[in-house]
Order: structure tokens, then C-alpha cells, then sequence
């Protein structure tokens, strides 16, 4: 999937500790996200994202300008046994599911987190998927807001909590 500037594709391997640092760049700048600190488990898995390739039907999707430059990554998962969260998501059949999208500072409102998104509800569509299976934080409040917009509704059902965090469930009914 692109747009006129950007592309997806499949992160390479040789890139996953630059995708790495730019997840803990994103994530630890967010206003009422926990700090490193607070959650070195949670920071030690954004650094090591290129490991949940390992885990099966797992995918980590970079969006690339055409220099190349990393601009967006997310995870994809088709199939939510292996999504690793705390709550039930886990549990759900029939469903793929995506975590970690953050776009980079310098590339924000060029359409980057929709574009990695839409990709990975074409990934599940193509998988004959029934739904998609997110997760966000108030401190991810732009983010929530594109996710309504695309048509993922709250689902309370898959709310947790992540330390003292409360991290809410959204799902989008492929039809």
C-alpha cells in the first residue's frame, strides 16, 4: 500500500534497532505515557521489536519515503494468539491485530499512522478475517481519533490495565 510520498513494506531485519529507537522516541514522549523508568519491560520490548517477527503470522511494517527513510512503523499480527497483551484480546478468534504504531516526529501529518493502518486492515481482509483488534491510551489521543475516524469502535470488553496504565480495546468488524 502508498500514497503519493510513502509506501509499506515489510521491515528488514538490518532495520529493526533504527525501528526500535524510534518507537522509544515516540513512546517516551508522549504526554501521561509511563516513562522508561516507570516500565524498563515494556521500553526493552520496543527496543527489541524486530523479536515479534519471530512470533508467527507477525509482520513489522515500515513506512519508507522514497529515499527510504523510515518515517512510521507498526506491528501486525494475523493472528491474535500471539498479540501479547495483558486482557482477553488474546482470546479472540478469527481476528488479526496490530500494536506499536508510531510515526516520527519530523513525518507527523503526512498520513503515515492511516497508511500503516489501512495496510494492516487489508492484511486481515486478505487473511478473510472478521475483525481487527487494536489497542491505545488516553496519552495516544490523535491516534484514537483517526482510529474512530477509519471505523473501529470501543470495546470495552478488551480494556486492561498496563502497571497503573488503562489501556482501551477497539474493534473494527471487517464486513
Amino acid at each position: 500500500m502508498s500514497n503519493n510520498y510513502f509506501q509499506v513494506r515489510n521491515a528488514m531485519p538490518d532495520e529493526f534497532a533504527e525501528i526500535g529507537k524510534l518507537m522509544i522516541q515516540v513512546y517516551s514522549q508522549l504526554d501521561g505515557f509511563p516513562k522508561e523508568t516507570e516500565q524498563p519491560q515494556y521500553y526493552q520490548m520496543l527496543a527489541n521489536v524486530g523479536e515479534l517477527t519471530n512470533k508467527p503470522s507477525a509482520e513489522l511494517l515500515v513506512a519508507v519515503d522514497a529515499e527510504e527513510r523510515i518515517s512510521g512503523a507498526v506491528v501486525y499480527f494475523g493472528d491474535m494468539s500471539q498479540y501479547g497483551s495483558d486482557g482477553t484480546a488474546t482470546n479472540e478468534q478469527n481476528a488479526a491485530g496490530f500494536r506499536l504504531l508510531a510515526v516520527s516526529p519530523e513525518a507527523r501529518g503526512k498520513g503515515i499512522g492511516k497508511l500503516l493502518t489501512l495496510e494492516c486492515i487489508a492484511k486481515a481482509r486478505q487473511q478473510q478475517l472478521e475483525q481487527v483488534i487494536i489497542h491505545t491510551t488516553k496519552a495516544m489521543q490523535t491516534a484514537w481519533d483517526m482510529y474512530e475516524r477509519i471505523g473501529f469502535k470501543r470495546s470495552t470488553d478488551l480494556d486492561f490495565l498496563q502497571g497503573a496504565l488503562p489501556v482501551y480495546g477497539f474493534r473494527l468488524v471487517l464486513s
